[in-house]
């Protein structure tokens, strides 16, 4: 049977209830310096704030390498009642040091395969998809060489791969290569940060491929698209397309969190999807937010 792998086991897809599809408890990276997401009672408590608000499931995207805390998702876990996801796969380049790029080489896939299935270092915490990123409108050696890899790891466990597009873009690229080239079902293909680059077209072609498509993160500054989002959902359910969407938060620094006055987690539940519903009405938010997240991360796991 078809299985979401949590960090606490497999649950089955209808027990994720309101889920945060694309988020992140802990991060870190040189290019976030000074607002690294380390510290583990902000993280409980942002877990917590999101149940408040009725949140059920938060599937973490944070990859290989950027300070996942595996070892301290199940406690978080436990002690707040919510469902956590947590990820293997990699990054853009720049996110890493070259000796840590270096140790990787060649066996990526294999790295993947493990995390998904044995666990994460010896923490015993098996991740439940695959995340990996594109570039801003291209896919340089590294993304190609990191999608593959994920690839080869969904042949051999059937996991998902979430891939962070750059501003949104690149989206027909990553499709080319991971399921033309690579033979990924496009169906177990998640496409995030959608709401960053509001092109109707291009949202049509990947959603009449079959993949996902993520709604993720309240606008940053430079890249102010929430206004747009309402009507970009409503064109894809309106064309058929309600049934692969998805919705997420994308905290990724700690002024973003709720506990340290950003709209973190609970935004997605307090304003976001009120919003939503008041353009594409409540039942397709409620879909959104739980039907299609069990769908889109249930694996049939060997």
């Amino acid at each position: 049977m078809s299985a979401v792998r949590t960090v606490l086991g497999d649950v089955a897809p209808g027990d994720l209830g309101v889920c945060d599809a694309h988020d992140h408890l802990f991060l870190t990276s040189p290019r976030l310096a000074g607002q690294e997401l380390r510290s583990l009672p902000a993280a409980r408590a942002e877990l917590e704030a999101f149940r408040r608000q009725g949140g059920g499931t938060v599937v973490q995207w944070t990859p290989y390498g950027m300070g996942r805390r595996a070892a301290d998702l199940p406690g978080l876990s436990r002690e707040t009642g919510v469902h956590v996801v947590a990820a293997t796969g990699l990054h853009q380049d720049v996110h890493y040091d070259e000796e840590t790029l270096a140790g990787l080489r060649g066996r990526l896939a294999e790295v993947f395969v493990a995390e998904l299935t044995e666990g994460i270092g010896n923490t015993g915490v098996r991740a439940g998809l695959i995340k990996v990123a594109g570039g801003f409108h291209t896919l340089d050696a590294h993304a190609r060489r990191t999608m593959a890899a994920a690839a080869e790891a969904h042949h051999a466990t059937g996991a998902p791969v979430a891939v962070h597009l750059e501003l949104g873009t690149g989206a027909l690229d990553v499709l080319d290569l991971l399921c033309d080239t690579s033979g990924v079902p496009p169906h177990r293909v998640i496409l995030g940060h959608l709401n960053r680059s509001p092109d109707p077209v291009t949202h049509r072609q990947v959603a009449r491929a079959g993949c996902y498509l993520a709604f993720d993160g309240p606008s940053r500054a430079h890249h102010a698209t929430d206004w747009r989002m309402p009507e970009a959902v409503r064109a894809l359910a309106d064309a058929g397309h309600g049934d692969r969407l998805l919705l997420g938060g994308d905290t990724t620094t700690a002024s973003a969190r709720s506990v340290d006055g950003g709209p973190g987690m609970p935004y997605l539940l307090r304003r976001v999807a009120p919003r939503l519903a008041l353009a594409v009405g409540d039942d397709l938010v409620r879909r959104m937010l739980t039907e299609n997240p069990g769908r889109a991360f249930a694996v049939d796991w060997p």
